[in-house]
């Protein structure tokens, strides 16, 4: 059963467990955005409210899930404002749902956590350090993760939590980095920018989906943390380089189009040394190759038509 299937970390985890020959339950909000799902053959879709421990609780007794994912979050892009809707998707739900996976008794319960949990800090954190989160989201997140943590170190459940960093990728959300960076570039363009050094560890989906994989595998102690990230950080000035490169755009880019956000920083990249060593988790996907492969993904003409309508505002 995965949460959060209709998002895009979500979508390309379901596609991958399809692949893999699982029966994938898929559990959705009742206003979740469809898009992603259109040409998700093969999965099982459920509509049910995490806050609704009921509902939850007769949902797992129907699927009797081996595996549980949870995806599901509100919050991480800056137009998810609701204050009680982040508290209730990203604490209360996860709770809920952690609580009805372990009273069926969940074989492994995948929880996605995030980077953000560890706040600004001047070097890859590893995850036996505290965190400090600096935003909303990233305190719910951090929270829930400690409930998964405290579920699996207590015996409850075998849950385990992956913090993503910087996931981009197919089915990305079209305002995002990487996708306007495809998108204007196939215009030999940019999109607006904040400053150069601002940076991230950007880790490709299919990498991360490799990631849960290992997570639902590994044979590792309940309870463990990991981070997920390349290891390698890229400034915003890398990543727009490679993106003129790529699109061999002519003009040159005029940093400080945009606002910086409160979030941004010069110091953004994960050490995955846990993951590797307890996981076999290895990302293989370098930025580079990254982004050709997201950029030739998106530049489909029908998808390349449908982004730019989801980009307006027109569709999704």
């Amino acid at each position: 059963m995965i949460t959060g299937a209709s998002g895009f970390v979500g979508a390309n985890v379901a596609r991958a467990m399809l692949a893999g020959g699982c029966e994938v339950h898929a559990l959705l909000r009742a206003a979740h955005r469809g898009w992603r799902l259109v040409d998700l053959r093969g999965a099982t879709f459920h509509v049910a409210d995490l806050l609704d421990r009921g509902a939850l609780d007769a949902l797992l007794d129907a699927v009797r899930p081996r595996w549980v994912l949870h995806l599901a979050a509100y919050g991480a892009y800056a137009s998810q404002t609701d204050t009680a809707a982040t508290v209730r998707t990203n604490l209360e739900g996860a709770v809920n749902l952690m609580d009805a996976a372990a009273a069926r008794g969940v074989e492994r319960f995948v929880n996605a956590g995030s980077s953000s949990e560890y706040g600004f800090t001047d070097r890859a954190p590893a995850e036996s350090e505290p965190v400090a989160p600096n935003s909303l989201y990233a305190v719910t997140k951090a929270a829930a993760t400690a409930y998964a943590t405290h579920l699996g170190t207590s015996g409850r459940l075998h849950a385990t939590t992956l913090r993503l960093y910087s996931v981009y990728g197919p089915y990305e959300e079209p305002t995002r980095l990487i996708p306007s960076l495809v998108l204007t570039g196939l215009r030999g363009t940019y999109p607006p920018l904040v400053g150069p050094s601002v940076a991230r560890d950007f880790v490709h989906v299919d990498d991360v989906v490799d990631a849960f994989r290992a997570a639902l595998r590994a044979d590792v102690p309940p309870g463990r943390v990991y981070n997920v990230g390349s290891g390698v950080q890229t400034t915003l000035a890398d990543a727009v380089a490679v993106s003129r490169a790529h699109f061999a755009i002519e003009e040159a880019p005029v940093w400080g189009t945009m606002p910086e956000r409160a979030w941004d920083t010069g110091t953004w990249v994960a050490d995955a040394g846990r993951a590797r060593a307890e996981l076999g988790w290895v990302p293989r996907i370098a930025f580079e190759d990254g982004f050709v492969r997201t950029a030739d993904w998106i530049a489909a003409p029908e998808r390349r038509r449908f982004y730019e309508a989801l980009r307006a505002g027109r569709d999704g």
